[in-house]
């Protein structure tokens, strides 16, 4: 019978990794939280940073799928990705940015999870300069990428804050940046 051992792994990494560290870890606590037995473990994953791999791609998914939903509900507009970013800061969980977080952690400049990470942070730039034609501003990559800057700043902001507000200023900031693209 299965028993999903490969999910449990990557949801235990995955709270684990966010809340503490991926090097604060280890490989006995991961299976203690998910409950995987260390065989089970090296069916699934070759090592740690195989799963860590798996874990970051998860996580890619749902929070593209989340920051969309969410910002399609608060307006669909690139300003509603920062509500969004907000509303999410504001949860006792955040612990900012999983990649970067991640990325903080990986020294090696030609690692996969940094690849990952890079991949993530240009999907998401997509995701805005999508939001920003679809509302009317110039088709403009170098504007997304400024949002998406104020996004990741503001991220990593709140975790030494501890508040929304880093959020709430990377807005105003995006609010100013957006009226002036809409006069050029």
């Amino acid at each position: 019978m299965p028993t999903n051992a490969r999910q449990r792994l990557i949801d235990a990494a995955e709270k684990l990794f966010y809340a503490e560290g991926i090097h604060a870890v280890g490989l006995e606590r991961l299976l203690s939280l998910s409950g995987v037995g260390r065989a089970s473990f090296y069916r699934h994953f070759s090592s740690k940073d195989d799963l860590v791999v798996t874990m970051l791609d998860a996580y890619d998914q749902a929070y593209r799928t989340w920051l969309t939903e969410r910002t399609d509900a608060l307006g669909a507009t690139p300003l509603a990705a920062f509500d969004a970013l907000i509303e999410y800061a504001e949860t006792s969980d955040f612990r900012g940015c999983a990649f970067i977080n991640a990325i903080a952690e990986v020294a090696e400049p030609g690692s996969q999870i940094r690849a990952m990470a890079r991949q993530h942070k240009d999907a998401v730039a997509d995701y805005l300069r999508m939001l920003l034609i679809e509302t009317g501003y110039p088709d403009d990559v170098d504007l997304a990428k400024q949002l998406l800057l104020l996004m990741d700043g503001a991220s990593v902001t709140e975790l030494y804050e501890r508040s929304d507000q880093a959020a709430k200023r990377a807005k105003a900031t995006a609010q100013v940046i957006l009226e002036k693209a809409q006069r050029a």
